[in-house]
């Protein structure tokens, strides 16, 4: 079935092309990061008719609901910091952390090259600010050329009101990064306030004080007026966009991308119902996302189990671009791979929440149903899930997974959706949560086994185990706490290791966990200027791609920002080759 419809396309591209509905330089497809870097890069690079268009109802794709964070090393936020660093050593960073059967050094090259050359061009021509993380480290620093902070930069809180009317239509950051789900939080308060650490009450009542008195604003919003992280980097372009008059079209998606004699020349839209044949006379940009609400193509090539329903994507994100791309014979890689990190799945909310920070909280350990731990919970989230994988199998199913804590951690830390006891007591937790599995509660690790189901036995001997660690600071069997970025997250009063400590004190408790994602890292093959190459490895004349609908070439995700950094830079690539731009 699939190739007669690759051999109907093929028939069609060889007719003549019909009336065009809509005609523009370029044509951009998808709203994250990447796709408005490369509406912005086109237009200021010459192009001035491009045209953005959305699938979703609201601009800003999976990049608004993340962190927002770009992974550039020698930026020129690191370099006015002092960061000692050099092209080279990332390079050989990513050598001794990507695989050789799947790493591409002259992608490689292009990106360190090209990145900080992307960060300069940004600040000169868009609304984009930037702040250098000096404290937040590769995910890997056991590696030669990792570094200890300054490669991830974080997009300067925003001010909503610069938006005018478009705030409504431009995506907030996931709730998760929203304090009581209004005010929004940088990284480093998250941090700061989910482990409670030094100045953590200050931090806090600033924030409420802020948010109360902003009369203003309340009378306009319930959210608080400073956008952060994800929320704040997509604003700060989409305002970019707008001052320039470039056209964005939401609730249009991608139907099927139009080719003559070898060469894409434009794509059919859909808008308002109707299917608008769009001509794009430079190139066409595919910046759609993955394929992580497809539940059919999860099937077919994610490792099971696996769950639409755990994935904390834009629901919207449902492979469009791939499958267009690759009815035109467009080459495909990577499509087993996921941006992985567990999620939450509470009950009454439409969004899995991602479990980020609180698997390294000390007096917390992460267990299968035989009770046993399978990795290190503190280590980065990607290469954790990808070790839970390795771990499942139908007699140690590893999904769900449960993290296990007592009252200690209840009463001091916040645990997803939880806050703390003091904030919100068990009492005060919807009944649901406890009904539907989410969140279990016993008063000896015996009982709370019996009602999970999971092994007695190993759990009480596993907690024993993290408790004797907890002593000594040292996990002899996975490491927990050995890396600089295990660390990261950790609480630095407890010593001598800031992700152990004793799970000791009764009632205790089990928080369920599900293998989701981000998105998903496998898709369209491209070269260094962005282009989508063929089976054959040639490339397929006008049409470009960046982002999740790509293969990935930061596959082991070596730090933080490794999805975006690189589906902006070769956004930024592509409209310098349609454009035929220098920097």
């Amino acid at each position: 079935m699939q190739n007669k419809s690759i051999m109907h396309l093929q028939r069609r591209a060889c007719m003549p092309s019909p009336a065009w509905d809509h005609s523009v330089d370029v044509l951009v497809v998808g709203s994250g990061l990447g796709g408005m870097t490369a509406a912005l890069s086109a237009y200021e690079m010459g192009c001035k008719d491009v045209l953005l268009v959305e699938k979703a109802g609201k601009f800003g794709g999976t990049s608004a609901l993340s962190g927002g964070v770009i992974w550039i090393p020698c930026n020129k936020l690191a370099r006015e910091a002092g960061q000692q660093d050099s092209l080279e050593e990332a390079h050989t960073y990513l050598r001794n952390t990507i695989p050789d059967a799947i790493r591409r050094d002259d992608m490689l090259g292009t990106y360190l090259a090209h990145g900080p050359k992307m960060i300069d061009f940004l600040y000169e021509k868009s609304h984009a600010r930037y702040t250098s993380l000096s404290m937040y480290p590769d995910y890997h620093t056991h590696i030669a050329g990792s570094k200890e902070g300054n490669r991830a930069l974080e997009s300067e809180p925003f001010d909503s009101s610069l938006l005018g009317a478009d705030n409504d239509i431009v995506s907030h950051s996931h709730p998760i990064w929203y304090l009581f789900g209004i005010i929004p939080l940088t990284l480093t308060e998250a941090n700061t306030i989910s482990v409670k650490l030094k100045g953590w009450k200050l931090l806090l009542t600033k924030l409420l004080a802020k948010y109360a008195f902003d009369l203003p604003w309340r009378l306009r919003s319930r959210y608080d007026r400073k956008r952060k992280i994800g929320g704040s980097h997509v604003a700060r372009l989409y305002l970019s966009l707008k001052e320039r008059g470039i056209s964005m079209w939401r609730s249009a998606p991608l139907q099927e991308l139009i080719e003559e004699n070898g060469r894409v020349i434009g794509a059919v839209i859909q808008r308002d119902g109707k299917a608008c044949r769009v001509k794009a006379r430079r190139g066409v940009i595919l910046t759609a996302g993955g394929f992580e609400h497809n539940q059919s193509m999860r099937e077919q090539y994610l490792p099971h189990p696996t769950n639409a329903r755990w994935s904390a994507g834009v629901k919207t994100n449902t492979g469009d671009a791939i499958t267009a791309g690759a009815r035109l014979g467009a080459a495909t890689e990577q499509m087993q791979k996921g941006w992985w990190c567990m999620t939450c799945s509470v009950p009454g909310e439409a969004m899995p929440r991602l479990m980020i920070m609180e698997k390294s909280v000390p007096g917390t350990c992460l267990v299968n149903r035989n009770g046993k731990r399978f990795l290190n919970e503190s280590e980065n989230y990607v290469t954790m899930q990808d070790k839970l994988y390795a771990a499942h199998t139908n007699e140690t199913p590893c999904a769900p997974a449960y993290l296990i804590f007592d009252a200690r951690v209840r009463r001091k830390y916040i645990i997803g959706p939880l806050l703390t006891a003091r904030t919100r007591p068990d009492w005060m937790l919807p009944k649901r949560w406890f009904s539907e599995g989410m969140i279990t509660k016993a008063d000896s690790l015996v009982e709370l086994a019996k009602k999970t189901g999971i092994n007695p036995h190993h759990l009480e001997e596993t907690v024993a185990q993290i408790n004797r660690y907890a002593v000594t600071g040292k996990g002899l069997d996975f490491g927990r706490g050995d890396s600089s970025y295990d660390r990261h997250y950790g609480d630095p009063e407890i010593k001598p290791n800031p992700n152990l400590a004793p799970i000791i004190q009764a009632p205790f408790y089990a928080f369920r966990l599900e293998p989701g994602d981000i998105g998903t890292m496998g898709g369209l093959v491209t070269n260094m200027h962005g282009q989508v190459l063929r089976e054959n490895g040639e490339p397929l004349e006008g049409l470009y791609a960046s982002g999740n609908c790509t293969s990935a070439i930061l596959p082991t995700y070596p730090g933080p920002g490794a999805t975006l950094g690189p589906a902006m830079v070769f956004a930024y690539q592509a409209a310098k080759h349609i454009t035929g731009y220098r920097d």
